[in-house]
């Protein structure tokens, strides 16, 4: 017999079962939600936070944290995917999807967050373990131990390409946005570098909480009276929350009086409604009203005139929507669902038009991070034919001398300045009219007569509104 079979083997390790960690399994399964159903995180991720709170495995920084881990892997994950392909031994897209959104998730904590390494590493294994099995945690700790060697700039400095050498490349991976999407927003918005790459990052920071005060129904002295509130920037209806403010912990927002809406929707409808018109001012109509933010805002703002709101909605389920948000207004409305291009009222009936059309929304990717992903170029093709009918009903709704407002939340030049060029060279009877005026004190709105705002510049998603007049 020999020495070594002399010896006394160690005894093996007691299997340590794995220990789920709420928030980060929570994190994970609305990853999954996004990628596999195409969901949006901002409608998956508060019923999971709700159910957890329920069940009382979550307070207010467990919320928080998850609420990081969801938004920040998403803004960030075109520059994520290029920090774990240099990592792996393999295309990403060999990368089982759920593997994938672990190391991604781990990267967040590793690259964007003040999370310890070692415990950003062992809570990703950890995960790894409850959710994929021991095996693949192995992987996953292997890649992450490499993405630990450096930080972000670090690691920017070996995947990103030169800015002199590409500066479209360069901008997508530090910036996490497609390539496509920064040329496009960079065509729209013009300038040197330091214009493109502030908006870019303005579309990963995380944007704030904004509140509407319907009118006369709520005020914002009343919206000011909650925590960590404070005036909006360019609405006389917008308060804005700090970071942690809870939207659905006001009373106002609760009974309807008061709703979340991005200043930069509350502008484009004020815009409307304040625009000059020749004769009566009695018929409003929103032609693509769901989910109802601004068409709740117009409402108010009519009934404060004696004016009636139209609101139609192509989807039925939106529609309701809709009806749910003017539910309460004081003055005369009414909620349909009609497809905007085929109207079922008569032409010439409105004095004031709203089309905020369906669009790709760029301009709101702080809101929808995921959106950015999602999108391709050939979009705007299926887009474009919807946005061009929704107008030419829009100035066939009209009446002469009445005014038309024309939304989307995009900034891509195809959705917006092209569509009103088009329609103008078919509607000879239909002039621009600068809409600057109608948004006081707002800064930087370029050469008009059309506006787009901005997130860098104004605050708010990249709203875009032309308003155009019908003459004859």
């Amino acid at each position: 017999m020999s020495e070594q079979s002399r010896r006394p083997r160690k005894p093996a390790k007691p299997y340590r079962r794995p220990q789920k960690d709420p928030v980060r399994v929570l994190a994970f399964e609305a990853l999954r939600a996004v990628d596999e159903r195409d969901a949006y995180a901002n409608l998956v991720l508060p019923p999971l936070l709700r159910k957890a709170r329920e069940k009382g495995d979550f307070d207010a920084r467990d919320a928080a944290l998850a609420t990081e881990l969801v938004y920040g892997t998403l803004r960030r994950q075109g520059t994520y995917d290029a920090v774990i392909a240099a990592c792996v031994d393999r295309p990403l897209r060999e990368v089982d999807p759920p593997v994938l959104d672990v190391l991604s998730l781990g990267v967040h904590q590793l690259l964007g967050t003040r999370i310890p390494t070692h415990a950003a590493v062992s809570a990703s294994v950890e995960l790894a373990r409850v959710v994929l099995g021991d095996g693949r945690a192995k992987f996953v700790n292997a890649v992450l131990r490499k993405v630990a060697q450096a930080d972000l700039d670090g690691w920017l400095e070996k995947v990103a390409p030169p800015y002199d050498e590409d500066p479209e490349d360069h901008l997508a991976v530090v910036h996490s946005h497609p390539r496509w999407v920064v040329s496009a927003l960079w065509d729209s918005l013009g300038g040197g570098r330091a214009g493109i790459e502030d908006l870019l990052e303005a579309d990963n920071e995380r944007p704030e909480v904004t509140l509407v005060a319907r009118p006369g129904r709520a005020t914002t002295e009343e919206l000011l009276r909650e925590d960590a509130a404070v005036p909006g920037r360019w609405s006389p209806y917008a308060v804005r929350l700090a970071e942690g403010g809870e939207p659905g912990a006001v009373e106002a927002v609760r009974e309807g009086r008061a709703g979340v809406q991005d200043e930069g929707s509350q502008l484009v409808a004020l815009a409307l409604a304040n625009a000059p018109i020749d004769g009566p001012d009695e018929k409003w109509l929103d032609g693509c009203a769901g989910p109802g933010g601004k068409a709740a805002l117009l409402a108010a703002l009519a009934a404060e005139r004696g004016a009636a709101l139209l609101a139609s909605e192509k989807q039925p389920h939106r529609a309701g929507l809709v009806a749910k948000a003017l539910h309460g207004n004081p003055g005369p409305y009414q909620v349909i669902a009609a497809d905007g291009t085929r109207p079922p009222w008569r032409p010439g009936t409105f004095d004031r038009v709203l089309m905020d059309v369906p669009c790709t929304g760029l301009g709101a990717l702080r809101r929808r991070p995921e959106a950015r992903w999602r999108r391709r170029p050939e979009d705007l093709d299926n887009f474009a034919p919807l946005q061009r009918a929704l107008l030419r009903t829009a100035l066939d709704s009209v009446r002469v001398g009445g005014v038309v407002g024309y939304a989307t939340c995009s900034p891509h030049l195809a959705e917006t300045r092209a569509v009103v060029a088009d329609m103008l060279k078919q509607h000879p009877e239909a002039e621009l009219i600068d809409a600057r005026p109608l948004l006081p004190g707002v800064p930087a709105l370029g050469d008009g007569p059309d506006v787009q705002l901005w997130p860098h510049l104004h605050g708010t998603d990249a709203m875009y509104l032309a308003l155009i007049r019908r003459t004859a």
